[in-house]
């Protein structure tokens, strides 16, 4: 009897669950992270009911922002709620309530979660996060309607309004950081958008999580009449009709689209004059029939859940939420051979550090690139499967798409999509082919490995670092457009592992930056020092380790640095881009060599990268001298490590020493 009641007691509780949850409007998209859990009776359950119903019945705060902890670590909680800018007092109070009622509903047992609806957004977590810049998770919305015509003056307007908000909103006060406003857009628009962060941040804290935000919208909503990027630290959006105003918060624009939505979005407007009475009737009607149907499923699916005692799941796999299993990823090795005719080297496609590539076709006609791992990554096989599937699990349309693995015996296979147009070194390194990348399209590489180097150091749900990034990992579509390639290898592999498993540093001399290549010391800044001389190579259409230059054999940075210096940066620029905007180009020299000096703090985010390949109104500052690696005539010795001591001048690394 006691067991029936108890039974008994556990579907009452689900159908509170249910109607609470269905008297709630919908996020418009919210994340349960999976960064640890917490049980219905614990004391962090206690600190978090706490510290979300004083948020919500705060009358004291009119200005939109709430941040608040309860508790002893380990069981302290932290929450931030920030309402929009232009949503009035009590108005926010009724979103930041519905919110806090939700959200815990949705995420029942996640110690971390965030959800938004139009007017709010509400995050708690068991860190403290006041004060912390955080880009990710990230989602995007976007207007159905595209850009009529003009796209490229729209795009420009658009920046340009996006730009002057997001300074406005950086300076705001610590009360505020939000800033609204209108701009003339193409065939007589009005071009509404505004840029919101958490107040919490520092000014330049804010102005990159905007810049970075700004770097998404090609990505979400290109040629869009409207768009959104939301993350937890900043937000922004904009339309042609008009969505704010600071008299009137009902006004509202069409809805916006979610690429992927766990619920139907909601603007969480004031219902109108007239329908308040028809509300309580209408859930009424929703929650009874449903709680009516769902329970005996409920309860059949906990008979189940009960007699079948579920697998166990590997502790590392908590983030893969979006992939079910290893399995579904995995394919067969006979099937991989016969796709690549047993690796055959007519169907090589090119040795990497890693190992080499094959051109594989599967039964269903797919085409598919084949990466034959060399034989020991220092990981046993659910380790390898674990990372397999949080890189399988990210996706950047300038990010080479991982389809799945294979194992067997000492064999490990990664598959990914197939790219046609081979890598960048094959074209801008090609006298001929160079002839095709004019500098239109060498602009749009550039921007897209910005975007997709952002992607991997803020906006995935990984920061990874590739610690390889080079024109021959990066591949270019049918359109040109750029995709980096083995950005998971680096995490595959052991930390002290290279490219050909000795006990070196990973990466490819000429790329590296000094303090990794010297001191093994890695960080986002190491790939922004990359970034600068694939940028370089694309410009001048040489490789950085050592070109003729007359009687000299030079390398690029130092070439570049010292005509940079004495005001000759053209002369670094490709033969074949004569016809290519010359302030451009400067612009793309000048960035390159601010993501090259010596000091790594002086080098930029790649947030900041971004923005200033997109907003020509930003001044840059001025670069200060690059760390320089100086190269032998040895081209192809690239086993050669070569001396970088910072205190050294100019002149005395202008000769250069082995070691």
């Amino acid at each position: 009897m006691a067991k029936v009641c108890s039974k008994l007691l556990f579907l009452s509780a689900i159908c509170i669950f249910i109607a609470q949850a269905f008297a709630q409007p919908n996020f418009l998209y919210h994340f349960c992270l999976n960064n640890g859990n917490y049980t219905s009776n614990s004391t962090y359950k206690a600190n978090l009911n706490q510290l979300l119903s004083s948020d919500s019945s705060n009358t004291e705060i009119d200005y939109g922002f709430y941040n608040s902890s309860y508790g002893q670590n380990p069981d302290k909680v932290y929450a931030i709620g920030l309402c929009r800018g232009d949503v009035k007092p009590d108005v926010c109070r009724s979103c930041l309530n519905n919110a806090t009622n939700l959200l815990p509903l949705l995420c029942p047992n996640q110690k971390e979660a965030i959800g938004w609806y139009d007017y709010c957004m509400l995050r708690y977590t068991f860190r403290d996060i006041f004060g912390i810049m955080e880009a990710s998770p990230v989602f995007y919305m976007w207007n159905n309607n595209n850009v009529s015509a003009n796209v490229d003056q729209f795009n420009q307007d658009l920046r340009t309004l996006l730009d002057s908000q997001r300074g406005q909103a950086a300076k705001g006060g610590s009360l505020r950081k939000f800033a609204a406003g209108n701009a003339t857009a193409p065939n007589f628009q009005t071009l509404y958008s505004l840029v919101q962060c958490t107040p919490d941040l520092s000014e330049q804290d804010c102005s990159d999580c905007l810049a970075g935000a700004m770097g998404d919208i090609p990505q979400c909503c290109d040629g869009k009449q409207g768009g959104r990027v939301v993350r937890p630290s900043c937000n922004l959006r904009y339309e042609v009709s008009l969505f704010y105003d600071p008299t009137d918060i009902t006004v509202l624009s069409p809805p916006l689209v979610p690429p992927v939505s766990p619920s139907p979005p909601s603007t969480n407007s004031p219902a109108a004059k007239g329908k308040k009475s028809n509300k309580s009737l209408t859930v009424i009607i929703i929650v009874v029939p449903t709680v009516a149907f769902l329970v005996p499923i409920i309860s059949v699916c906990i008979y189940l859940l009960r007699v079948r005692k579920p697998r166990e799941q590997p502790e590392s796999s908590e983030a893969v939420d979006e992939i079910t299993s290893a399995e579904a990823l995995q394919f067969n090795f006979g099937i991989i051979r016969v796709a690549t005719d047993d690796f055959s080297d007519a169907k090589k496609l090119g040795q990497g550090g890693f190992g080499a590539v094959y051109k594989g076709k599967l039964s269903n006609g797919q085409i598919i690139a084949v990466k034959r791992l060399s034989r020991d990554s220092g990981q046993g096989n659910q380790e390898f499967k674990n990372e397999v599937l949080l890189v399988a699990n990210l996706h950047h349309r300038n990010l080479v798409r991982l389809l799945g693995f294979c194992l067997e015996r000492t064999e490990r296979l990664l598959i990914y999509e197939f790219v046609p147009n081979t890598s960048l070194d094959r074209f801008i390194f090609d006298p001929i082919k160079s002839v095709y990348l004019n500098w239109e399209k060498r602009y749009k590489i550039i921007e897209g490995i910005a975007r997709g180097l952002l992607y991997l150091h803020e906006d995935s749900r990984l920061r990874i670092i590739h610690r390889d990034l080079k024109t021959s990992n990066i591949l270019l579509d049918s359109n040109m457009n750029p995709k980096i390639a083995d950005f998971g290898l680096a995490k595959l592999f052991a930390l002290d592992q290279s490219e050909d498993n000795t006990n070196r540093i990973v990466g490819t001399y000429g790329y590296m930056a000094p303090e990794y290549a010297m001191h093994g010391q890695f960080s986002v800044k190491s790939d922004i020092f990359s970034f600068d001389v694939l940028v370089l190579e694309i410009i001048s259409g040489k490789k950085n380790s050592c070109f003729q230059h007359g009687e000299n054999i030079e390398d690029l940075l130092s070439y570049a640095w010292k005509n940079w210096r004495e005001g000759k940066a053209l002369n670094l620029v490709d033969s074949t881009l004569k016809a290519g905007s010359k302030n451009e180009i400067m612009r793309g020299i000048h960035i390159g060599l601010l993501c090259v000096q010596e000091n790594v703090a002086d080098r930029p985010t790649m947030a900041s990268v971004v923005l200033m390949l997109n907003s020509y109104s930003l001044t840059l500052p001025i670069p200060l001298q690059p760390a320089f690696f100086m190269h032998s005539n040895i081209e192809s010795d690239t086993s050669l490590q070569w001396e970088y001591d910072p205190k050294r001048t100019d002149s005395d690394r202008s000769k250069g020493s082995l070691v």
